[in-house]
């Protein structure tokens, strides 16, 4: 499977940006999806996934809240998306979405498809 991101920018603090992750090239119903960022300087680390269907989800303890992200999907459009309210400059990173056969994890060396990641900066 292929899979592009999109929805990147800047934002201020507090702001919102929903990030998309288009699929292609196979069933993505048989694919957990995850997303992850990396900050300059800084290792990738997890930030949500969703199992095939969307009825499970997951999400990192470092985005405390939690609640700030949601992760979804549609699998009739190929899409994953990772909404994200009440921005915070800690989190400017390039986000990548990724996608793994049978459940999604929070280890990124367990997903086989990677998109190229979209940059959101936040500004204080």
């Amino acid at each position: 499977v292929q899979l592009q991101a999109s929805g990147g920018g800047l934002v201020q603090a507090g702001g919102s940006l929903r990030l998309s992750c288009a699929a292609s090239g196979d069933r993505f119903n048989k694919y957990g999806v995850g997303w992850f960022r990396q900050a300059p300087g800084k290792e990738r680390e997890f930030v949500a996934a969703i199992n095939w269907s969307g009825n499970s989800v997951q999400y990192s303890d470092v985005l405390s809240p939690k609640d700030r992200f949601a992760i979804s999907r549609d699998n009739d459009k190929s899409m994953a998306f990772l909404q994200m309210n009440n921005l915070k400059p800690e989190d400017t990173a390039i986000y990548f979405c990724a996608a793994r056969r049978g459940p999604p994890r929070e280890v990124d060396s367990s997903y086989e498809f990677w998109g190229q990641g979209t940059l959101v900066t936040v500004s204080s």
